[in-house]
């Protein structure tokens, strides 16, 4: 019964976002998107906004599979290619990363996943360039929230078409664009390890987590009145505290105050300079 509460009328959402990232990405003066498929339900919907909205012919899906990648990952992403028709392309990132690696005596499993994600991120962006593209986000405001995501790593983009969905929103709108049932079905992974799935490393599901933060931070519900919709104290203060210490993933650089007129502080211009 909570879950309705986050029941998305999807026509109206989708062409929401198929606007969004059409306008975003044409007021650069640029015309073309750069997504890292993961094989994932986040990255394979945003596939499908970003052809919507931009035409096949102007989206470029990045496999960046490692050595211990599943090969189902890259299974589920060529599916998401071959419905599209968006252009892609497959660059491992296991040289490159193990060259770092090799550096380090015992790297644990955390660290190497974080390698992994700003390896990848590195290659999206060198993409984006060569394609002249904006690199288009993936992460959902689950992990936003969470701070589920590496620094600067799968948490970097130039825009985010789906930063304001919840996951269980995110399965709502990838049934609507008929993402393939290999991917909404399998369990939600970051790949980053063998293994390795999202909810087991978080500690709770992706269920009870939406629930939590929808009515922590869109409703503005204290922690109490969290409590008393059905939910354990320790996982409400646990995910309240969790959203609290990773607020800085969800900020710019924070600068020091100097002058008068400091970036991001007070240097404030409108986006379309033109206008």
């Amino acid at each position: 019964m909570l879950m309705n509460k986050l029941k998305l009328d999807c026509n109206i959402v989708a062409d929401y976002l198929i606007e969004f990232t059409k306008q975003e990405i044409l007021k650069t003066g640029l015309k073309n998107a750069v997504i890292g498929l993961s094989g994932g339900v986040d990255s394979s919907l945003v596939a499908y906004i970003a052809k919507e909205a931009l035409g096949k012919e102007n989206v470029y899906g990045i496999m960046m599979p490692y050595k211990t990648s599943s090969k189902n990952s890259l299974e589920d992403a060529m599916k998401v290619i071959k419905d599209t028709g968006i252009n892609y392309k497959i660059s491992e990132i296991t040289k490159p990363a193990d060259a770092y690696i090799a550096g380090f005596e015992d790297m644990s499993n955390l660290r190497k996943g974080n390698v992994f994600a700003r390896m990848r991120m590195i290659t999206l962006f060198d993409h984006s360039s060569n394609y002249n593209a904006l690199v288009v986000g993936t992460s959902n405001k689950t992990e936003l929230l969470l701070g589920y995501g590496t620094w600067y790593g799968d948490l970097a983009s130039s825009l985010n078409p789906i930063g304001d969905l919840y996951k269980n929103q995110i399965y709502q709108l990838a049934e609507y664009f008929n993402v393939p049932n290999s991917i909404t079905n399998k369990k939600p992974s970051a790949d980053l390890w063998v293994g390795q799935n999202d909810e087991d490393e978080l500690g709770f599901s992706y269920n009870d987590a939406d629930i939590i933060l929808y009515h922590l931070y869109d409703l503005r519900y204290s922690i109490d009145e969290v409590i008393e919709l059905g939910f354990r104290k320790e996982l409400v203060e646990g995910i309240s505290e969790r959203v609290r210490k990773n607020q800085f993933k969800r900020l710019p650089p924070i600068i020091a105050k100097i002058s008068r007129r400091t970036i991001n502080i007070d240097f404030r211009y409108l986006r379309d300079w033109g206008l």
